[in-house]
């Protein structure tokens, strides 16, 4: 499905990366503090990360299934194991059963019946390739992107509703880069002997692909480096993923008549027309470079060069709901990107893949059974405190002038909090979910997703909107709506449990509510105002204060080796650097405030408090990955991986210095010269 504009513009903060729900069978799920997964031979002073965790690395090996494994996908495990019962009762429902409840068993039983992929081969979408094959005039370019968008099939660039980032009450239309195959722009131009070996696999994939699909060999081949051409010129003028991390670069807005003159070679009218939007009247382009490249296409890329294209990238987002064939010639080439060795379970797929496309039809079956009414209410609570607790940290600060502070505290005060599940579900009644391919479902889900958000555009904006399913482990801060979401999934161990010491839950979900704080004060977030709008609240002196601070940050983390001479982005990962070092601090107050309160408990497993805190921070980051996915992740993630997140916030804080005794010139104390102190 259509992602909106504001999403593939970068401007949801998530606390983790992005992965699949679920895991293999036979994990247990995680509990708030395991003294086990502590390696004592290990000094936390000099590598807290290993100290933490090293035990639970040594006893968790990744899944054959698996490119990371960690806490999130232990608990996406259990949130996917609980999904699937729900899926399965839906599957055998009786006929007076809700409509929702026979709309998701119908797909997912759909999705599960493997014998119909194979013996339907590549008809669910011979028609659309028929229809890509009859082009025979540059003019059925337009449609023909158009339909296979109102599809969600992601060809040239996207296109979707999105916030007006200078008026944040607005909805205008979107247009953003896109149409690549590969994870990222780089891929196509990095001449390393690993980046030249991904594009040679990715072209025979690329081959093997139209070849299944009914190409013959040998135009198989020569389509095959035409798609390779066609997507490095749309790279060659896409913006890096540093440089789409300014919004003020990407807020270029213009008029219907002011995109004509831009791009006169692509049709707008008749593209927004099979969009189902006429009367488009604004649109924000994120990249007018990548646009004018994209006229350029029109006007030189032989016709073939287009059909080539378009059939690839209509067979590539459907491969991994078609038969065997594809399904394993799609796992093949991600194999090299991820490294992961085997194919997960089909009805862990079909899980993941119903809750991604009917999100509230199954996130509200699985919130009415897995969500406790008081577990919102409880996470309310200790958001009001974190709350609290930065109010008071933003007026202490001694580089912020009074008047900016003042600023910081207003668009505080007006933060949105969203917790566990939307307040008003989406409403699935004009969506008719079929017996039959599960691609052909997923076109309708697709056509129904992008009618609803083109529908957005020229009205005022949902504020009830959601960014991600219910029963998601992970959480985002959003500039524009300026809120803090944490969905259902993630309200539990290892992040939250009710029966946890509050030293825990500060240090788990504390500092995750804490994170998605800080977005809205990292070097993005401070961008917006108090209503979402991209306009300036700081003055000169303390916006050249703030870039000091950030900039130790970048260092910081520019220095720290992943693989090889691998480094961490330090201005990629810097608005999530910058949330975690927030994050932890406004969390590790908080639980000084509840322990100065309540009352101090005696030592637990060992441990003080403060102990069980960073503790608790450190463990919520173990994984084992594999060298393929770690190198992928530095190229095009905006976290730093796992290891850099535990030790990189809590090196600056002498309160962690001062919990495990460790003294000045140890590698987990930075010295005051370089040590980032922001918010």
């Amino acid at each position: 499905m259509r992602r909106s504009s504001q999403a593939l513009a970068g401007l949801v903060f998530a606390f983790g990366a992005a992965l699949p729900l679920g895991a293999q069978s036979g994990y247990r799920q995680s509990t708030p503090l395991d003294p086990a997964n502590i390696d004592r031979t290990a000094n936390a002073c000099v590598d807290f990360y290993q100290f933490a965790n090293g035990g639970w690395l040594k006893s968790n090996p990744l899944p054959a299934a698996y490119s990371r494994w960690g806490s999130f996908e232990e608990l996406g495990e259990t949130n996917r194991a609980n999904l699937m019962k729900i899926l399965d009762a839906a599957s055998k429902a009786p006929a007076s059963a809700s409509r929702n409840t026979k709309m998701i068993g119908t797909f997912y039983a759909s999705c599960m019946d493997s014998a119909a992929a194979e013996q339907a081969g590549i008809s669910p979408i011979k028609e659309v390739l028929d229809d890509i094959d009859d082009i025979d005039d540059k003019k059925d370019i337009v449609e023909t992107v158009a339909e296979l968008q109102n599809k969600g099939i992601p060809v040239v660039f996207g296109f979707g509703s999105t916030q007006d980032v200078k008026n944040s009450s607005s909805v205008i239309a979107g247009v953003n880069q896109g149409g690549i195959g590969l994870p990222d722009r780089d891929y196509y131009f990095k001449n390393d002997p690993a980046s030249q070996e991904i594009r040679k696999n990715y072209v025979a994939h690329i081959q093997r692909m139209l070849e299944l699909s009914g190409t013959a060999p040998a135009q198989a081949a020569t389509d095959a480096q035409r798609v390779m051409a066609f997507e490095t010129a749309l790279a060659s003028s896409a913006r890096t993923r540093v440089e789409l991390r300014d919004p003020e670069k990407n807020y270029n807005y213009r008029t219907a008549a002011q995109l004509k003159t831009m791009t006169p070679n692509w049709d707008w009218e008749e593209f927004f027309e099979h969009v189902g939007k006429k009367d488009v009247a604004a649109i924000d382009v994120q990249n007018p470079a990548f646009m004018t490249t994209v006229d350029s296409l029109v006007s030189k890329a032989p016709l073939s060069d287009w059909k080539a294209y378009l059939r690839w990238k209509t067979v590539r987002n459907a491969a991994p709901y078609l038969s065997s064939a594809f399904v394993n010639e799609n796992f093949a080439f991600s194999k090299t990107l991820s490294g992961a060795k085997e194919l997960l379970p089909r009805d862990k797929r079909c899980t993941s893949l119903t809750d991604g496309a009917l999100r509230d039809a199954l996130g509200q079956a699985y919130v009415e059974q897995y969500f406790p009414p008081n577990a919102k209410q409880r996470a309310l609570e200790m958001i009001h405190n974190m709350e609290d607790v930065l109010r008071k940290r933003i007026g202490a600060l001694s580089w912020m002038s009074d008047a900016t502070k003042k600023a910081a505290a207003a668009k505080l005060a007006a933060f949105t909090e969203k917790i566990g599940y939307p307040d008003k579900w989406r409403d699935y009644s004009s969506l008719d979910i079929k017996k039959g391919p599960t691609v052909r479902n997923i076109y309708a889900i697709s056509e129904f997703e992008n009618k609803r958000d083109i529908e957005k555009i020229g009205k005022p904006v949902d504020r009830t909107e959601w960014g991600m399913t219910p029963a998601t482990v992970n959480a985002y801060y959003n500039p524009v709506m300026n809120e803090i979401v944490f969905p259902a999934g993630i309200l539990q161990p290892p992040f939250f449990s009710p029966n946890a010491d509050d030293a825990v839950n500060y240090g788990g979900m504390g500092s995750v509510i804490g994170h998605e704080m800080s977005h809205g004060f990292d070097d993005q977030g401070a961008q917006f105002d108090p209503q979402g709008n991209l306009k300036n609240w700081w003055s000169d002196a303390d916006l050249a204060a703030f870039r000091q601070r950030t900039g130790l940050v970048t260092s910081q983390y520019d220095a720290y080796t992943v693989l090889d001479s691998v480094h961490v982005q330090g201005k990629l990962t810097l608005g999530e650097n910058i949330g975690d070092l927030g994050g932890l601090n406004i969390a590790y107050q908080a639980l000084e405030e509840a322990l100065a309160k309540k009352g101090r408990p005696g030592l637990i497993d060992g441990f003080t408090p403060e102990q069980r805190f960073f503790l608790a921070w450190a463990q919520i980051w173990r994984q084992n990955i594999t060298d393929q996915n770690q190198r992928q992740r530095i190229l095009t993630d905006p976290h730093s991986p796992g290891r850099w997140r535990t030790n990189g916030p809590i090196s600056n804080m002498p309160e962690f210095a001062k919990a495990f005794n460790c003294k000045p010139g140890d590698p987990m104390v930075r010295g005051d010269a370089v040590r980032a102190v922001i918010w």
